[in-house]
């Protein structure tokens, strides 16, 4: 046994400890950081990194080659520091594909691989108030969904923090003083990919579909790394009935014994199911007598108020609400949390609504599979559409949607691959391509071209089914350029 491999808590010995840190953004700063004030050696080797936490990682001795400093593109150029220092551990940012030299580096040099979960997992009792994790995650709709599940647990007096790839660095919420009673935590597919073994109280994968297929190399990879979060999993592993891949991934999956699939639905429930009976959401998995009975949690009247209560975001509900009873959240609780839940921006938000068109944005939609569940929403829309594609091909989503389509409005870098796509396929729907090459530019040649072709009973939706770093800074500027765009049309007509 290695002494990595006794470090299975915050109250080990972890003095001296030689740790590789790749990556300096929050993620990779929160594990500096941490490792630091353990009395572990560090070395942070990142590309680029704010000087600002440049400036603190010197202030507590943290060595750092950043920038122009560091050559990591491959292994003849990396730094003598790296090779001296004589690492025993390595933990890396997810954003550091499995093809980038130094995690090939440290995989052939048979160092430990880890992320920032794994480490918060072991330091996970650094307070007498230990919390129980949730984990949630899903091609779409994590965000929303953890949000929720926050909500509800807030809603019960609990302590309770969203953190993992949304909110707070999840080594932050682990160094919190007071500790938690639960921990939310949302885990990408990058995140998934490095993460060893943790045994979170319950699960969820909400959906699965075609995303970030340039960074794990194909679909098969993809879902593999999807599939961990179940692994381990002490009480429920919930997955969606609407989605039979993700029951696949729960039947083959290595859970503590007592464990249940727990199924969430849009529909009527089965037994051992949360879902849908007409206009209310009922609970047939986590009461005494479910052969025979279900259990009211809320109504459809009572979540109208989240926002433009589309199926995607039922779906939502539903399983927020699953992993909700599986810690035995009462269901009063959890209706009036939900009544007070509110979507974030830019997650079909109702930009305006003028001469009987609707204006959306739903600029979170960057991969086909949200795209597809505001597109099935609305029944006669202009679909702004477009970006960094990420390897996936949007030939099934455009041939699917395009007899609801009025028009599609192209933007983004791979506007050619989209155009192909459409002349196959949707030639029958007339095509806009916007020429300008970013920022507010690109969203009001997308409006101009929208409001020309919109109509009394029309949605105009930017749900651009791609990533957004080709044209703005990220998919909230790209959001906030339409709904821009969107007002300075609507004042001038």
């Amino acid at each position: 046994m290695t002494r990595i491999d006794n470090l299975n808590s915050w109250h080990s010995d972890w003095r001296g400890l030689r740790v590789v840190v790749l990556g300096l953004g929050v993620t990779g700063f929160s594990v500096a950081d941490t490792l630091c004030e353990l009395g572990a050696e560090v070395l942070v080797l990142a590309e680029r990194a704010e000087p600002e936490l440049e400036d603190v990682l010197d202030v507590i001795g943290v060595r750092h080659l950043t920038g122009a400093k560091v050559d990591l593109s491959n292994e003849a150029s990396f730094p003598a520091e790296l090779i001296e220092f004589e690492a025993q551990l390595v933990i890396t940012s997810p954003g550091f594909k499995p093809q980038h030299p130094l995690i090939q580096w440290a995989e052939r040099s048979g160092l430990p691989l880890w992320i920032d979960v794994d480490l918060a997992w072991r330091l996970r009792d650094k307070t007498a108030r230990v919390a129980e994790w949730f984990v949630v995650t899903g091609t779409n709709g994590k965000t929303t969904t953890c949000q929720m599940l926050e909500a509800i647990f807030l809603q019960n007096d609990m302590r309770s923090t969203a953190c993992g790839n949304i909110g707070k660095p999840i080594l932050d919420a682990i160094r919190d003083p007071e500790g938690f009673d639960a921990l939310v935590v949302e885990l990408s597919s990058f995140q998934l990919h490095y993460l060893g073994a943790i045994s979170p109280y319950s699960s969820v994968v909400l959906n699965l579909a075609d995303d970030h297929l340039d960074w794990h190399g194909g679909f098969d990879a993809y879902r593999d790394a999807k599939a961990k979060i179940y692994e381990n999993t002490r009480i429920a592993c919930v997955y969606n009935v609407q989605d039979a891949a993700t029951e696949t991934l729960v039947e083959n999956a290595d859970v503590v014994e007592g464990a249940r699939a727990i199924g969430f639905s849009l529909g009527a429930p089965a037994r051992s199911q949360v879902g849908f009976v007409e206009d209310i959401l009922c609970d047939r998995a986590f009461i005494e007598n479910r052969q025979d009975e279900a259990l009211e949690i809320t109504t459809i009247d009572d979540l109208s108020h989240i926002g433009v209560l589309t199926p995607h975001l039922m779906a939502n509900v539903a399983a927020a609400t699953a992993l909700a009873r599986s810690f035995e959240v009462p269901a009063s609780i959890i209706r009036e949390a939900l009544r007070a839940f509110r979507l974030d921006a830019h997650r079909i938000d109702v930009v305006a609504k003028h001469s009987g068109i609707t204006w959306i944005d739903d600029s979170k939609a960057t991969n086909p599979h949200a795209a597809a569940a505001s597109l099935a929403s609305f029944e006669s829309v202009v679909w702004i559409v477009g970006g960094l594609l990420k390897g996936v091909d949007l030939t099934d989503l455009v041939a699917k949607f395009a007899p609801t389509l009025k028009a599609a409005v192209i933007i983004g870098a791979d506007r050619a691959d989209l155009l192909a796509i459409f002349a196959k396929v949707a030639s029958e729907v007339p095509i806009f391509e916007v020429q300008a090459k970013s920022g507010l530019a690109v969203m009001t040649g997308a409006v101009e071209f929208a409001s020309q072709l919109a109509v009394d009973g029309d949605t105009v939706l930017l749900a651009p089914a791609a990533a957004s770093m080709d044209q703005f800074k990220d998919y909230e500027d790209r959001g906030q350029a339409f709904a821009v765009a969107v007002q300075e049309h609507l004042g001038k007509s």
